[in-house]
């Protein structure tokens, strides 16, 4: 089972640069999508059913902002959207969907890129999605949590350590968090496979086109699995050279 997580930077550009033909020529099961900047009105979504895809989408209030959306080649037995937290569920955050027994969470974190009041709401979104998640784990114990995290866990996972100690998304309190989710039962299934790993990012800034050419980048994507389903993680890994947005799909594959 192939599940591929992708914060496409808008789906509406994706697909103008080639995310419908890269799907024809690798196969995904599960394929979760962050920040569509979209509702699934806005695009055709035969591009998607053709393909043998059903559709689990979450839109923000705010036209062109934030979004999730899930297509799966198996029809979910459950579908939820949102956590019941209102700030988050009208930004279009999170979205689970389940598969009998297996529970996948489709989540785009909070940047606090654009100041402290975003910041302070990233530190309450981070808290508010934990508890939300670690109640839902005491139902249903297979669980992914896929996503664009806005944190980069560790010093391996960023390409400057030291020059971004100040930079929010590599913060101590957003590591601490990190480090407090995976002490918790929760494994990070790229670092599972792949523990020195080192120039493996899934995000470069935009800023200046260069840093891609360079690979001066962040891993703050993630396929973390609840413990009791690592065993079954056959293989994780990075596409990075997939360029649809200024992400890259990450992929963990798991026996069925």
């Amino acid at each position: 089972m192939r599940i591929v997580s992708y914060n496409v930077n808008g789906i509406r550009a994706a697909i103008k640069k080639g995310l419908i033909d890269w799907l024809k020529s690798y196969p995904v099961d599960v394929l979760c999508v962050q920040e569509t900047k979209a509702s699934s009105t806005d695009i055709d979504l035969t591009l998607f059913t053709d393909l043998g895809y059903h559709i689990a989408w979450f839109p923000a209030a705010k036209k062109g902002y934030s979004g999730v959306v899930v297509f799966s080649k198996q029809k979910p037995s459950f579908v939820e959207h949102g956590t019941g937290h209102e700030m988050s569920d009208a930004e279009g955050r999170v979205i689970r969907v389940d598969f009998g027994d297996l529970t996948i969470i489709n989540a785009y974190f909070p940047s606090g890129t654009s100041g402290d009041l975003r910041q302070t709401y990233k530190y309450q979104w981070l808290e508010e999605f934990y508890n939300w998640v670690e109640a839902l784990r005491k139902e249903r114990p297979n669980i992914i949590v896929a996503g664009d995290y806005n944190i980069a866990h560790q010093a391996i996972d960023i390409h400057d350590p030291k020059g971004n100690k100040k930079s929010s998304g590599f913060l101590p309190e957003e590591r601490a968090w990190m480090d407090e989710m995976l002490a918790n039962n929760w494994v990070d299934s790229f670092r599972h496979m792949h523990e020195d790993a080192v120039g493996a990012y899934s995000w470069w800034s935009q800023r200046f086109p260069s840093v891609r050419l360079q690979n001066k980048g962040w891993r703050i994507d993630y396929l973390c699995t609840s413990k009791i389903l690592a065993t079954k993680i056959t293989d994780a890994f990075i596409l990075p050279e997939v360029k649809h947005s200024d992400h890259c799909p990450i992929v963990v594959e798991l026996k069925k």
